[in-house]
């Protein structure tokens, strides 16, 4: 198991590239990943950016035999699981 950072930003948000993902689990001949980043918003409910991604994510992972299992947003108090919801 393998924790990378691939992207930080502002308060606003920031940017997650698939490709740059992949590539990193890739790399690491990884067999799944889990996609986890914080709102400091407190705010656990997913963007329509963190639903598109997942969605990328869960699809491409499909075709590359890398499965997603899981996209976890969370706070300092609480989390949201992508799998949990049954949405992935």
């Amino acid at each position: 198991m393998k924790k990378e950072s691939i992207s930080s930003g502002g308060v606003a948000g920031t940017v997650a590239d698939p490709k740059i993902i992949f590539k990193k689990a890739l790399e690491q001949l990884a067999s799944s990943i889990i996609l986890v980043h914080n709102h400091p918003s407190g705010n656990t409910k997913p963007s329509a950016a963190d639903i598109s991604l997942t969605k990328k994510m869960k699809e491409a992972g499909q075709f590359l035999d890398l499965p997603v299992l899981d996209h976890i947003i969370f706070t300092d108090t609480d989390y949201y699981s992508f799998a949990d919801e049954g949405l992935l």
